[in-house]
């Protein structure tokens, strides 16, 4: 288990080739879960924890790696999995989003997977919208076909840390506030925990709000509108899209945008959980004009501002 990320760094280069590696691992039954290998910072043994009295229900503990002490969700208990024993081997998923640091109780860690964006599927929509999943992929194990729930983080992560929409009044600029009524603004990411936050937010300027899941389906809705002889800037201040999707991730949608003359102009901020200089860098490769670690409440009010400033 120790070796199991030691090549996470050459794994960079997936990113804008709409590929990606899940880590595969199990919550004490025979059921798979995934989350994506960039969010994970290492895989350890369940080390001693300490009690943090006060927590939230889902903080099994604090422990310490490393002169560190980290947050212990138990992820089993926070997507609302049936109460079961933790029998057989646990094990410690550390990950970093939003830039925050939290350990995932898990039970046995099975190995990566080598993915395409369109092997993975966005959950039915029968299963109703409380449900704790981003989206499901197939893998092949001894033969059979299983599935794989890959978890919604975001969402697990903003029911112990409630996301606060409050925007400070000495960012708004009364000037630019004043021209951003009614003006339309596309959100693409798969995490409706992830669409609420920036829509809440920017619904207090006045701004309409349109959503879409994936990449390929805010493709598909900004060819539609060039086909029908529409000026994309006239329909969208500009979009904002998260890396990690469905179908397509929002490199590949940046890299499809930046290649079609009818829309290539449009401003797109890549707003994401993942954080780091690594982003920083696909936002050079794939010509994002901003890049936002979730969630700034002020910094996408400062983005939405810049962007109108430049057109006003």
């Amino acid at each position: 288990m120790a070796n199991i990320l030691d090549s996470v760094d050459l794994r960079t280069q997936l990113v804008g080739e709409n590929r990606l590696e899940l880590l595969i691992f199990k919550l004490h039954t025979s059921q798979l879960f995934a989350i994506n290998v960039f969010k994970v910072k290492e895989v350890v043994k369940l080390p001693k924890l300490n009690s943090l009295p006060g927590s939230h229900p889902n903080i099994t503990g604090v422990a310490n790696i490393r002169g560190l002490s980290i947050p212990v969700i138990n992820l089993r208990q926070a997507i609302s999995m049936r109460h079961g024993a933790e029998e057989g081997e646990c094990n410690l998923i550390i990950t970093e989003y939003n830039r925050s640091i939290q350990g995932f109780l898990v039970g046995e860690v099975m190995n990566i997977e080598n993915l395409t964006w369109r092997d993975i599927q966005p959950p039915p929509s029968q299963v109703g919208r409380n449900n704790y999943l981003t989206a499901l992929t197939k893998l092949n194990r001894d033969g059979a076909e299983r599935l794989v729930s890959i978890i919604d983080v975001e969402k697990v992560l903003s029911e112990i840390i409630e996301y606060n929409v409050h925007i400070s009044d000495d960012v708004l600029d009364q000037d630019i506030v004043n021209h951003l009524h009614g003006r339309k603004i596309l959100i693409v990411d798969d995490s409706s925990t992830a669409r609420a936050q920036i829509r809440d937010t920017l619904s207090q300027l006045g701004l309409e709000i349109i959503e879409a899941t994936n990449g390929l389906m805010a493709l598909n809705m900004l060819k539609k509108w060039c086909d029908e002889g529409k000026n994309i800037n006239d329909e969208i201040l500009m979009m904002f899209t998260d890396a990690e999707m469905p179908e397509m991730d929002g490199y590949k949608l940046t890299h499809e945008i930046r290649n079609d003359p009818r829309m290539n102009d449009i401003h797109i901020a890549l707003n994401t959980s993942l954080s780091g200089s690594f982003n920083e860098a696909m936002v050079k490769k794939v010509g994002c004009d901003r890049f936002i670690s979730k969630f700034q409440p002020d910094l996408l009010v400062e983005v939405v501002q810049d962007r109108l400033r430049d057109i006003l």
